[in-house]
């Protein structure tokens, strides 16, 4: 990390990095093409490419079924034309430029739509070791993220010395921390939906600071002969491969509003016991503010306002939690599982293994 990107005592892409990094950037007709694009050009960034057919801000979105970076589809133009131009790294942004894609190079050397956790696991480790080498951990730092994003944070905050703090989904709650602990330093933190927070300036999710971080560690792992994707591989050799599924059931009406206050009332009264012949121990129900270990029997409370929803906990590791959505008829399953990876060559082998336990993890609760 320390060998390419150190440039006047401060940690960052050398200009030899960022010279020879490609990025392929498309606001999605979006608002960030006033200022994503100015703000790599004056971070040094030369070699940005944008899309032209999506630069010019437009409601209809009419390149596009829907504007979400979170849908592979969405950045479709971007990837071809990265392909054209042999790019290292497409990034795509919402369109009130909150949220980010990530497309990077993997191991076969194509491009990979990253989800939001992987760019979360990646953006938070480099910000920790850039505090680290700069000597400014100092046993009051905090990262945060929410109930329903990977438990790897975990992993990374207990491996720096810092403290994760897990929040209730929505950048309200991770900025409001900054607030609540003013005597405490905010690291960065995220959410799976793609969402992230540099620093405490800008308080809530913010694609320009993130769009400009995504590159920093392009460029500086391009530069010491590595790669986003192979440094991301790397952290989970190092504290275990953590893969999440999501799925979303629709449930339109009164009958599907009905259906899905159902669901909820079957888990807390005939909750899980055995998921995917795994033992259910531990289910946190964030309505009553409960934790209850099943081992023992102890129930302690959750220091999180109240919401509505539930989380199994199960003896391998895993974690299904159960969210209805706020202003959608849908109700929200996600799903964390992981395994411990031996090495880098293994990845592909243990990540097609894992994507097939959260399948039948998702089958064996009649979900799919």
């Amino acid at each position: 990390f320390i060998n390419a990107s150190v440039e006047n005592g401060t940690v960052g892409a050398t200009q030899n990095a960022k010279d020879n990094l490609k990025v392929v950037f498309t606001s999605l007709h979006g608002t960030s093409i006033t200022a994503v694009p100015e703000t790599l050009k004056r971070a040094g960034y030369k070699n940005v490419s944008i899309v032209k057919e999506q630069e010019v801000p437009d409601g209809g979105f009419p390149t596009v079924k829907s504007p979400n970076p979170e849908e592979p589809a969405a950045l479709k133009m971007a990837l071809e034309l990265a392909e054209k131009e042999g790019a290292d790294i497409v990034i795509g942004t919402d369109p009130d430029c909150d949220r980010l894609g990530v497309a990077v190079r993997n191991s076969e050397g194509e491009l990979q739509l990253l989800n939001g956790n992987q760019t979360m696991i990646m953006m938070v480790d480099f910000l920790l070791k850039k505090w680290k080498y700069e000597n400014k951990i100092k046993g009051k730092e905090f990262i945060a993220t929410t109930i329903v994003s990977t438990p790897m944070l975990n992993k990374l905050a207990d491996a720096y010395g810092v403290e994760n703090k897990i929040v209730l989904t929505g950048f309200k709650w991770i900025a409001k921390l900054i607030k609540d602990y003013p005597e405490l330093d905010f690291v960065g933190g995220g959410e799976e939906s793609f969402g992230f927070m540099v620093g405490d300036f800008v308080r809530d999710k913010d694609a320009v600071t993130s769009t400009l971080l995504a590159c920093e560690i392009a460029a500086i792992t391009k530069a010491n002969g590595s790669s986003f994707f192979e440094e991301l591989i790397k952290l989970y050799v190092e504290h275990g491969c953590y893969k999440e599924k999501l799925i979303s059931l629709t449930k339109k009406g009164i009958e599907g509003a009905e259906e899905i206050k159902q669901m909820m009332t079957d888990a807390r009264q005939n909750p899980l016991t055995i998921v995917n012949g795994s033992k259910v121990v531990k289910i946190e129900d964030y309505e009553s503010a409960t934790s209850k270990n099943l081992i023992t029997g102890e129930t302690s409370a959750i220091d999180i306002p109240k919401s509505n929803v539930i989380i199994y906990y199960t003896e391998d590791g895993s974690q299904i939690a159960l969210r209805p959505s706020g202003t959608e008829p849908k109700i929200k399953f996600y799903v964390s599982v992981n395994s411990k990876l031996d090495s880098i060559n293994g990845f592909k082998t243990l990540e097609s293994e894992l994507d097939s336990k959260a399948e039948t993890i998702l089958k064996d609760m009649n979900l799919i």
